[in-house]
């Protein structure tokens, strides 16, 4: 174990650390805490019957429970590790700050400790499937990787076992980024649109955010940028180590690129290399043609043109995104849970197919513009079902797109989502695709949109 690991370690204890929210990914962190000497306390604004097992499991490895409105009332606590859904600048974490008590989080810690290479993906959509991609790929070249972050998985408790010849592969949301002050290694853009309005106070602070993934990056350090993608080609300002793009509509002067025969290449200080055609990646959309043209950018070097091509012919995808559920009568029915935008939905669900598609949308409302979206919709959708927070604006900005007329799309409002499956049964004739694409969070009925494309499944899945 290096050195600053252990020092962090064996400072926790006699220190009280409080963790915000007992979710999974906070339960090995009260475990490791309390194994060095920390005083745990387990906030959650949740009472006690709603945490279930994870409140049981929490009190088992000997944290304190704090619930309820007032959880982070009078903590007097060293340490609070911000859960990433929480506001930065929220009263109690800044009066917190005030009377000294050091606010961080687990991404942060483990960038500071980290004793091995760093590769971080941000962006408003793709980061999912990029940096699962990247993790594949540097895996069959036979690196022992770390996969972790905003995927869903904490790397903090894994700390102890990290070697230094390891690579940690990390998925970074505008939360986790905003409080940061070191950035990975290898930094990758996917993409930037409007996103999360709900949580920031506007689209210039969740740009900010985005960007503390390269300000901190020294001389050594490498970022991948989208070259089609405005807000993340000006990020090219503000590195300092190597630069590359990625583009499906030029070549780039590093980076992996598009050609017009379809052929995905990488251009390197001149040099050009052939890496497989686009048709080789098997799972489909221009989207995920974009997320491998990240991922090839950021592993160049590291990973051979042979182990890119056989990883693309290989790798099916992540859940809930563009994933076929089951053929039912001769209908498709795909779950796309992860759309939680319209940008989201408009580049993966209404960009795949080549016919008109049923589509179940809405759900919670993160003040996004529907606008581009209602204006492909005409265009793309026979059937439009939807629910949620978000059912009004989706369907005015539908009917206000200049394709729209009456009955295309048909267009229809029903309550949960039992209610849109059979609806989409009993519209659906042999041929048709079904897709489950919210284009909105799931907060306003789910937990997250795993749970709302869980139970799209578990529906499709009981139809007889």
């Amino acid at each position: 174990m290096e050195n600053n690991i252990r020092r962090f370690l064996e400072g926790l204890n006699g220190k009280t650390v409080a963790l915000c929210g007992i979710g999974g990914s906070n339960l090995p962190l009260i475990q490791l805490f309390g194994k060095y000497g920390a005083r745990v306390l387990a906030c959650d604004k949740r009472d006690i019957e709603a945490l279930g097992e994870n409140g049981r499991l929490a009190k088992q490895y000997g944290a304190e429970l704090h619930s309820g409105d007032n959880n982070l009332k009078d903590l007097n606590a060293d340490i609070i590790f911000r859960t990433p859904g929480m506001r930065y600048y929220m009263d109690e974490l800044v009066q917190a700050r005030k009377n000294g008590t050091a606010v961080t989080s687990e991404m942060e810690v483990f960038f500071d400790l980290c004793p091995c290479r760093t590769i971080a993906v941000t962006g408003s959509d793709g980061k999912t499937t990029t940096t699962t991609i990247i993790s594949e790929m540097l895996k069959a070249q036979g690196y022992n990787v770390h996969l972790g972050g905003n995927i869903g998985r904490p790397l903090l408790p894994d700390i102890e076992s990290i070697l230094p010849e390891d690579i940690a592969v990390v998925e970074l949301s505008s939360f986790q980024l905003i409080s940061m002050r070191k950035s990975p290694d290898i930094a990758v853009v996917t993409n930037l649109a409007p996103n999360h309005l709900d949580i920031h106070k506007d689209m210039q602070e969740y740009i900010d955010a985005k960007k503390n993934i390269i300000l901190h990056q020294n001389a050594f350090g490498k970022a991948v940028l989208n070259l089609d993608n405005e807000i993340s080609d000006s990020f090219e300002e503000y590195t300092r180590g190597q630069t590359f793009k990625f583009s499906c509509r030029a070549k780039p002067e590093n980076g992996a690129y598009l050609r017009d025969d379809g052929s995905i290449c990488m251009n390197y200080y001149g040099e050009e290399t052939f890496i497989m055609n686009a048709s080789e990646i098997k799972i489909p959309g221009l989207h995920n043609i974009e997320n491998y043209l990240a991922a090839i950018s950021a592993v160049w070097g590291m990973v051979s043109p042979e182990t890119i091509r056989s990883t693309a012919r290989t790798f099916g995808g992540v859940e809930h995104r563009a994933e076929l559920v089951r053929e039912l009568d001769g209908v498709k029915y795909y779950n796309d849970a992860i759309g939680t935008s319209p940008t989201r939905t408009v580049k993966g669900t209404l960009s795949l197919f080549d016919r008109k598609i049923i589509l179940i949308a809405g759900g919670y409302d993160k003040h996004l513009s529907y606008d581009e979206m209602g204006a492909v919709v005409p265009e793309k959708v026979k059937v439009l079902i939807l629910f949620g927070a978000t059912a009004d604006k989706i369907e005015a900005a539908t009917k206000a797109a200049a394709a729209y007329k009456e009955g295309n799309p048909v267009i229809i409002r029903v309550n949960n989502m039992e209610e849109a499956v059979s609806a989409a049964r009993a519209n659906a004739v042999s041929g048709d695709i079904v897709s489950m694409s919210p284009a909105s969070a799931s907060f306003d009925m789910y937990k997250n949109f795993g749970e709302k494309g869980l139970h799209f499944k578990r529906l499709v899945n009981e139809m007889k």
